[in-house]
């Protein structure tokens, strides 16, 4: 593996990173490149089958479900950043990816990542009209509110990283860069850079604040204000029911935010130990294939129209439940 170098105003101008991926022993590079692209198809699948499902069924043409079609395409999108070079790099002995090619899947990632933090958010405040204030639920949750709140998550999402990119982009990169991950990540560029990378770092500090601080608080405060709600419902049937609308989207939350806050919380230098590439395994792989799977068989109404739409069974009758369960 050979890194091209080019000499320019006394710094090394780096063209190609090598990414070190797993330390695993060549013989199971095979097993776990099959491994990881039954998992990336299954993703793909379940996403794209829960996206099918919500536009052909009249009945989930819903706030909640017009936002969870966003985020099933947000997430087909989010694994097929890392995944496809990922099972590249286990077949091939060259594990290079290029200056621009590295820069371009940090980008996108970072994109996807940010705008997921907010789509959580989005989502959440939803389960708060729907829960505080059923009766006005279709007077705020518009058609025009959802898309403003949707692409509002999107352009979030590409400013955050269009940001992050400038600064990483312009840092220099000596020698042979191995970055000690199986792909492009903010921390192990920033390790592997030779200059001062302490601006870039604060930018990446504070873009990171606002991108997770603000979506979790919006998250917290929604669902502190939906248990006061609940708690005052008299029946225990209602609780119940309450509680189980926002089972599932506070279930994929907490595994998102968990398994990324892990990482991006710990210092830069953590990123030397082979540890992390197992939680971001978590958060790019797992997380993703988890998260239609949480929510369809939480949800009578998405397993129905699923019924439906694979089995063809038309005239069969569906309970009408407008609640994530």
């Amino acid at each position: 593996m050979i890194t091209k170098v080019l000499e320019a105003d006394n710094h090394t101008v780096t063209t190609h990173f090598v990414l070190l991926g797993f330390p695993t022993r060549p013989a199971f590079q095979l097993p776990l490149f099959f491994v990881f692209l039954a998992i990336y198809l299954l993703t793909l699948v379940e996403n794209f089958l829960i996206i099918l499902v919500i536009h052909s069924d009249g009945q989930l043409h819903k706030p909640m479900y017009f936002f969870l079609s966003n985020f099933s395409f947000l997430e087909m999108w989010y694994v097929t950043v890392i995944s496809p070079k990922m099972q590249i790099d286990f077949l091939s002995h060259d594990k290079t990816i290029s200056f621009n090619g590295c820069m371009t899947q940090l980008y996108f990632f970072v994109t996807f990542v940010c705008t997921e933090y907010i789509f959580l958010a989005a989502m959440a405040f939803d389960r708060y009209v729907a829960i505080c204030n059923p009766l006005r639920y279709p007077l705020i949750m518009t058609n025009q509110l959802c898309g403003t709140l949707a692409a509002g998550c999107w352009f979030c999402g590409l400013m955050t990283a269009m940001i992050k990119i400038v600064f990483i982009a312009r840092l220099h990169y000596c020698g042979t860069p191995h970055i000690n991950h199986y792909f492009c990540d903010i921390s192990p560029l920033l390790n592997v850079s030779c200059e001062d990378s302490s601006e870039a770092e604060l930018v990446d500090f504070f873009l990171a604040l606002m991108v997770i601080a603000v979506p979790l608080c919006v998250v917290v405060a929604s669902y502190a204000t939906i248990l006061t709600t609940v708690l005052r419902i008299p029946s225990s049937q209602g609780c119940q029911k309450a509680f189980s609308t926002c089972a599932s989207h506070l279930a994929v939350v907490i595994l998102f935010y968990s398994t990324t806050l892990f990482t991006y919380a710990r210092p830069k230098l953590m990123y030397a130990y082979n540890s992390n590439k197992m939680v971001s395994v978590l958060y790019t792989i797992i997380v993703p294939l988890l998260n239609p799977i949480i929510y369809c068989l939480r949800n009578r109404e998405v397993k129905a129209a699923l019924r439906k739409t694979i089995l063809c069974k038309g005239s069969e009758p569906r309970e009408d439940v407008t609640a994530i369960n």
